[in-house]
């Protein structure tokens, strides 16, 4: 007869214990016996919580952190989590055997943050690497790397099933632009090739909705730096590219960076000042909301949005007035439901020092 999991409880009863456990605490859990950790490993402990109503957002961002002593080329950048119900901030431990590459990516899987790509920051040469960070554990580990042309500024998400990331355009060592496209297993830690994109599409931006992975503008090797406004989703169901949609980003020449899938599958994008939605019967940008304050009587300059996961339709923006400067951290609360639309900023806890580089790239995970 195996064992319960707490002497003495019914195992449903010691579930109900185990789930209530904070996240940050997860790790030392894991580590009381075989039985915790296998309990906190699997799939049906986060479900439970999620049920349960236990489960909170977690914004991981990828941040400049200082310049590498002795270069005057290298940049450092470091990891760092933000809880919004807690108000807390931490840092990550470094990856494996390296510092963090520049500009790379990293999207949620299910519990954990997975790194992908960059340039190594001490030459700047693409990276194929790819690291997994489980919350649960606490614990790095090193992926397969990503196979074909070590690709740079690729569109990047993560399906909500926790195990597949999908990766699609960027460009190659010489400049050009790649409409070919991969998809990683994280629980198998192996690739798999997809169909090419319809084009090529450097600098594209990615996020997986209503069961597609939707990449959206870029542009080509010859229209180097001149972005397109189309967009093509891939349907893993059938396994293609559904047809180009010719104006998601509306007028042409403007940055994919920064568009996000909101809990709907709505797309919302910061712009000029402000925060809009696509409204898709139209294909044009509404403005929902002026982007709040950041402190100094000024606007945050190109701040880095995330949405949240789950049924919550919330954004978290961060970002400054100023090079340099603390950034602020505020989140939108929306409900576009109705005739008018409600939506309240909430500002949260600034990041203490040491934790306040400008943000490259963010996203939110749900455990």
């Amino acid at each position: 007869m195996e064992a319960p999991l707490i002497p003495g409880l019914p195992d449903e009863i010691s579930r109900e214990c185990l789930v209530r456990v904070p996240r940050e605490v997860l790790p030392a859990a894991r580590d009381v016996c075989k039985l915790w950790r296998q309990e906190v490993h699997s799939r049906s402990f986060y479900r439970l919580r999620q049920a349960s109503g236990l489960s909170r957002p977690l914004v991981a961002l990828a941040q400049i952190d200082r310049p590498c002593a002795g270069s005057g080329k290298a940049i450092s950048y470091s990891l760092v989590l933000f809880e919004p119900h807690s108000g807390k901030w931490s840092s990550l431990p470094p990856v494996p055997g390296s510092r963090l590459p520049i500009f790379s990516q990293i999207t949620a899987a299910g519990r954990e943050l997975v790194v992908l790509g960059g340039w190594d920051p001490a030459t700047w040469i693409a990276t194929n690497k790819v690291f997994i960070y489980d919350l649960a554990s606490g614990v790095w580990r090193v992926g397969s790397r990503m196979p074909g042309p070590r690709r740079s500024f690729f569109a990047c998400a993560a399906a909500p099933d926790g195990r597949t990331v999908y990766i699609a355009g960027g460009h190659d060592e010489e400049k050009n632009s790649l409409r070919s496209a991969i998809a990683y297993n994280v629980e198998t830690d192996s690739w798999s090739p997809l169909p090419d994109m319809s084009t090529e599409r450097d600098e594209c931006g990615g996020v997986f909705r209503r069961g597609t992975f939707l990449v959206v503008g870029g542009y080509s090797t010859e229209m180097q730096g001149h972005f397109g406004k189309t967009s093509e989703a891939f349907d893993p169901a059938t396994g293609r590219w559904g047809p180009v949609e010719e104006d998601t980003l509306g007028d042409a020449g403007a940055s994919s960076k920064g568009v996000v899938a909101g809990a709907d599958g709505r797309l919302f994008r910061s712009a000029e000042g402000h925060v809009e939605v696509l409204e898709e019967a139209a294909m044009a940008w509404r403005k929902v909301a002026e982007l709040p304050d950041s402190g100094d009587g000024k606007k945050a300059v190109a701040p880095c949005l995330v949405a949240w996961p789950g049924a919550e339709n919330k954004l978290t923006l961060i970002g400054s007035s100023r090079h340099g400067s603390p950034p602020s951290v505020y989140t939108l609360e929306m409900d576009l439901a109705g005739e008018k639309d409600l939506l309240r900023w909430v500002p949260e806890p600034a990041p203490p020092e040491g934790l306040t580089g400008h943000v490259q790239t963010a996203c939110c995970l749900e455990i």
